[in-house]
């Protein structure tokens, strides 16, 4: 198993951080179907203030930089959730360029 934990912030907007866990308390069961079939086991998301941090674990071969992308292909409802839940998020100053939720190194 592996595992990763990934930063991301909310937009400064109580109205969107509410509606945000709204979604969240009810994810679209094709996200979740994808996210399993790519190899996730477990996503957690957690948040104080607008801060966003997200737990994940998922099998020993699990490349994140090639198999998380790929639930995105998987349904339609993927890329959906993922344009829907990118208007409530914004990267952190720490991201890479190319990053949008920032890995975290585990110490």
């Amino acid at each position: 198993m592996k595992s990763f934990g990934m930063a991301l912030n909310l937009k400064d907007d109580p109205q969107a951080i509410e509606k945000y866990k709204e979604y969240h308390r009810d994810v679209w069961p094709e996200v979740e179907d994808s996210l399993k079939k790519v190899g996730i086991t477990s996503m957690k998301i957690f948040l104080i203030g607008r801060k966003l941090f997200m737990y994940m674990e998922a099998v020993d071969d699990f490349e994140a930089d090639r198999d998380f992308p790929r639930y995105l292909e998987l349904h339609s409802r993927c890329r959906e959730w993922e344009d829907l839940m990118n208007t409530y998020q914004e990267k952190i100053p720490e991201a890479k360029e190319d990053e949008w939720w920032a890995r975290m190194e585990q110490v």
